[in-house]
């Protein structure tokens, strides 16, 4: 496969390092590949904020819709809360927390709508990248009441007592991509041709790759592409291992493993975004726009449940939603309470979130340690 560039558009010394790399090693992974597009310190797509999320940005996330995404989060969280006996603290931990909006938008929620829970909160935001940490702090910091509530770490702290959240976190993990050719697994390495960069196969470079799918028992079919997220594998174990006591909830885009890697699915989920176009060319726009790749959710559970974690349930974002009330915000303004604009504002949010071809079809897993029994609003009749 030969991939042109657009010049006009890529990150000029993002693509001279990368090259540099193939020419000194050979072709490299395309885990290793997309790993310094999206996350080399200086140059990646993460690593320069230029308001990449949003309407005005490459994407959107259910954050960026509207503040009802963080209230009817906080209320699941409120009832996790409850469900531990309203213990004097509640931990939060936000892996990965984009504009900082689910943060602000929860407290908000919280402080207006469930003080004594707003008053346990400690939010706690895992951030690696600089610039988007400081994006947080100018969307939190900006409410002195909610940023007392607030703190920033790199790595996940351990003995976490409440909540571990991620949204939209796993699918933007690196990923190895792999072929089947002839009832056999290959690896899809990057190389360069003088002028472009260019797709090999070769065998797996990583034992973790072959392995993934024995666990599974399957393999992707005769002649299709697949992403293998390992890290996301990892990820998992290392939240189990930091929750002392309470829930991981992981909302993300995603299948069960004989959906993800069914025949039919020729080349994949891998998917970029730039200024909401969507492509499967990775090769173009290089640090310029977002790559993501559909979760194994099936993988993901095992691993959660294998690390001392029990399954509470799993719901589409737009279930999950409706499950924790949604529909409160659609029963019409109130005379003095909201203005009718107001109204058409929520009303418009609600079908977003909800949208069964886009956020709405987003998967939400919750996991527990020392939870079981729980009943879990956002589940409905799958909790429990």
């Amino acid at each position: 496969m030969r991939c042109e560039l657009d010049s006009s558009t890529e990150n000029e010394a993002l693509k001279e390092t990368i090259v540099a790399r193939i020419l000194s090693e050979g072709a490299i992974s395309f885990r290793q590949f997309m790993a310094l597009a999206l996350y080399h310190p200086y140059l990646g797509y993460y690593s320069a904020w230029r308001g990449k999320m949003g309407r005005e940005g490459d994407y959107l996330t259910s954050p960026e819709v509207s503040p009802i995404f963080g209230m009817l989060m906080g209320r699941q969280i409120e009832e996790m809360w409850e469900s531990q006996g309203r213990p004097p603290t509640c931990q939060v931990a936000e892996v990965g927390a984009g504009t900082g909006a689910l943060c602000r938008d929860l407290l908000r929620w919280a402080r207006r709508a469930a003080p004594a829970f707003f008053r346990a909160v400690d939010y706690i935001i895992v951030e690696t990248i600089g610039a988007l940490a400081e994006r947080q702090r100018m969307s939190v910091e900006a409410d002195r009441e909610i940023a007392q509530h607030v703190r920033w770490t790199e790595a996940l702290p351990s003995a976490i007592e409440g909540c571990i959240l991620s949204n939209e976190l796993l699918d933007s993990m690196p990923v190895y991509r792999v072929a089947v050719e002839q009832a056999t697994l290959r690896e899809v390495f990057v190389g360069w041709d003088g002028k472009r960069f260019v797709e090999e196969l070769g065998p797996p470079s990583s034992m973790e790759v072959e392995l993934y799918f024995q666990r599974l028992g399957l393999l992707p079919g005769e002649g299709c592409r697949a992403e293998v997220n390992t890290e996301a594998l990892a990820w998992v174990r290392q939240a189990a291992d930091a929750l002392r006591r309470g829930f991981i909830l992981t909302l993300d885009y995603g299948y069960e493993a004989s959906e993800l890697f069914a025949p039919w699915r020729r080349d994949g989920t891998l998917a970029c975004f730039y200024r909401h176009s969507f492509s499967t060319d990775p090769y173009a726009r290089l640090g310029r726009q977002d790559m993501t790749s559909h979760v194994d959710f099936t993988s993901v559970r095992r691993v959660g449940e294998d690390a001392g974690l029990t399954t509470l349930g799993i719901a589409s974002q737009a279930e999950f939603l409706s499950n924790l009330g949604i529909a409160d915000v659609l029963s019409g303004p109130k005379e003095g309470e909201i203005s009718l604009e107001e109204y058409y504002a929520r009303r418009r949010a609600t079908t977003e979130l909800l949208d069964p071809a886009a956020l709405g079809r987003i998967r939400v897993l919750v996991q527990g340690k020392g939870s079981e029994g729980h009943s879990l609003t956002g589940l409905g009749r799958n909790s429990g």
